[in-house]
């Protein structure tokens, strides 16, 4: 069974970069999409970016575009987000989901995934 694990949250100054990293073990994540999400408190969940399983196939949510980017190294069986310009209201837990049939805009839209991890905490000072 595919596990998911988040690192690279930390405490970083507005304006400032941050790069996630989604490692998963149990499975090859070459045959998942992968989507990166975040939820701060009181807040719903938002979707930030997907990737399809060749990278081919791109999505960026209204809150990543121009400022995060997302990639995948399935030789390492991680996924990344790198963050810029980071901005207060970026605080929040960030994880990242898998899904093995579902498209890049499924996985965004509609917050499908079969699996998830448990998150990473970003905070973002002013």
């Amino acid at each position: 069974q595919l596990q998911l694990v988040e690192s690279g949250g930390g405490l970083v100054q507005s304006g400032g970069s941050l790069t996630l990293s989604c490692a998963a073990s149990g499975s090859s994540l070459d045959s998942y999409g992968i989507g990166w999400f975040r939820q701060a408190p009181g807040k719903n969940r938002e979707a930030l970016s997907c990737i399809s399983k060749d990278s081919g196939n791109i999505f960026y949510g209204v809150a990543a575009k121009g400022r995060f980017t997302i990639s995948r190294d399935n030789a390492k069986n991680t996924v990344y987000l790198q963050m810029n310009s980071l901005k207060p209201e970026d605080t929040a837990v960030y994880f990242c989901g898998a899904d093995a049939v579902s498209s890049v805009q499924v996985i965004c839209g509609m917050g499908r995934s079969d699996y998830w991890g448990r998150g990473t905490q970003v905070t973002v000072t002013s």
